[in-house]
């Protein structure tokens, strides 16, 4: 028999991959207590995550209240082309905190790559994520969701070329 997911609980990891990711994003603020453009940068970051967390939270409350309605697939299915991407993510959702993986030796590049890594595997869950909610349930609010991780990608990548071009 294979892995079965639904709703409820997809989005039970989504809220877990954000609560990991504002972890993260404070650990990183720590740790680049000096360089004040560093820490309000994770600092925002941290706070987008964490509401994040809240919409998702929203949702699931949302189809929870639908009870059986709540749609389950399963990762060989074809039904979904997201579904073997969403089942391999899911490890990626319930690892231990991440921030606890910083030990304080690292470089800000090397900050800022793991995190760019990081927000773009969870685009492409919650690009998966979206399958299972219609419009009445919050779909545009997972679709703004993966465009504020873009644009989060964006402002980790400019700072990342910023501070390889000032020698950091």
């Amino acid at each position: 028999m294979g892995v079965t997911f639904n709703a409820f609980e997809v989005f039970e990891i989504a809220e877990q991959i954000e609560r990991n990711g504002a972890k993260f994003y404070r650990r990183a603020a720590d740790l680049f207590k000096q360089d004040r453009g560093a820490r309000k940068m994770f600092l925002e970051l941290a706070n987008w995550e964490a509401k994040h967390e809240q919409v998702f939270a929203g949702i699931r409350k949302q189809l929870s209240e639908h009870g059986a309605g709540v749609r389950t697939f399963r990762p060989e299915d074809d039904l979904l082309p997201e579904a073997q991407a969403m089942a391999g993510l899911a490890v990626f959702g319930m690892k231990p905190d991440p921030s606890e993986a910083l030990t304080g030796k690292e470089s800000k590049e090397e900050i800022l790559r793991g995190a760019i890594a990081s927000e773009r595997d969870s685009i492409v869950y919650y690009t998966g994520l979206k399958e299972f909610v219609g419009a009445e349930a919050g779909r545009d609010k997972i679709e703004d969701i993966i465009k504020e991780e873009m644009r989060h990608v964006r402002i980790l990548t400019q700072s990342l070329e910023q501070w390889a071009q000032a020698g950091e």
